[in-house]
């Protein structure tokens, strides 16, 4: 492929990654508040779904189903830039060597994401996607971490308090008072996060091997594949959905920095995910852990399913 032809497929993935970004942005602010929620599930104050959407638009409006979005565009292109590098530098380093004669693989790039960024064509195993994923994922979530954080925030400011103005507003608020580990809390969680890749990709190769043998054939049809893939996705969602719930709990944890320097933070750290955990399942029950799935499976499988067919 020439260097226009993989410039251009990059500038394809990236844009056609944000307008994603942009489009979900209303899922991602409904399952945000949802995770953020701490109170048991049928207590009179939990909002489900459909009230925390009307919640959202009786007291925000519209244009409440869409705070968040300045960070999150903010993040996106960092993000997309330093995972793209890695992960091809990474590929390209232990991968095998196209030998001459043949043809070289086609690539598009769809958007990147920690959990899930899947080039349309592999000439590389799978083994090695994992591993180029999984690292690619971890260093692009410790590079913008500070910006998920924030957005989080901007997402699940209650009407009580005073509302940041804009993306940097809040950075210098949070920064004065919390500090800068405030910019890292939740950081753990996402790291953990990183393993939805590695549950999702052998599911899926083993869905097509299982596939092909029901089939008698090597070609897959299109259904099959959306099968695969959608199955695959759907599993991985679910197997490590919780820790999307502790990491929004631990970025939402405001803890002032003057009790921090007091040496008050230090006794019982609200930050623990052990202790995060154990305080949700105590406290709220252990479905609280899966608080907006369905709304993240809405979000995140169709995507990924139509990427794999593509």
């Amino acid at each position: 492929m020439s260097m226009a032809q993989s410039a251009n497929s990059m500038i394809a993935g990236a844009g056609g990654g944000l307008v994603a970004s942009i489009a979900t942005c209303p899922l991602d602010v409904i399952k945000t508040k949802l995770q953020a929620q701490r109170v048991q599930t049928g207590h009179q104050s939990y909002l489900g779904v459909a009230a925390t959407v009307k919640s959202i638009l009786k007291h925000d409006g519209f244009r409440g189903m869409y705070r968040g979005l300045g960070p999150t565009i903010l993040g996106y292109l960092p993000t997309w830039a330093i995972y793209f590098a890695v992960y091809d530098g990474i590929k390209s380093h232990f991968g095998e060597k196209p030998t001459g004669e043949m043809q070289p693989v086609q690539h598009l790039y769809p958007a990147p994401h920690v959990k899930g960024y899947q080039p349309l064509a592999r000439e590389h195993p799978w083994t090695l996607h994992i591993l180029s994923a999984m690292t690619a994922g971890a260093t692009s979530t410790l590079c913008t971490n500070p910006l998920w954080v924030i957005k989080t925030r901007f997402m699940t400011q209650s009407r009580d308090e005073v509302r940041y103005r804009h993306t940097l507003d809040a950075a210098i608020t949070i920064y004065r008072t919390e500090g800068i580990p405030a910019f890292f809390r939740g950081l753990l969680p996402s790291l953990l996060g990183i393993l939805h890749v590695a549950v999702q990709f052998p599911l899926y190769e083993s869905m097509k091997r299982w596939a092909r043998r029901r089939g008698h054939s090597d070609t897959l049809s299109a259904q099959d594949i959306l099968l695969c893939s959608s199955v695959a996705k759907m599993t991985a969602s679910v197997a490590t959905y919780p820790h999307e719930v502790v990491r929004t709990r631990l970025q939402t944890t405001r803890i002032h920095r003057d009790a921090l320097l007091n040496g008050q933070g230090n006794s019982h750290p609200p930050t623990g995910i052990i202790r995060t955990v154990r305080n949700i399942v105590v406290h709220e029950g252990w479905r609280s852990l899966y608080r907006g799935l369905s709304v993240n499976l809405v979000r995140t499988v169709p995507n990924s399913a139509v990427t794999m067919l593509t």
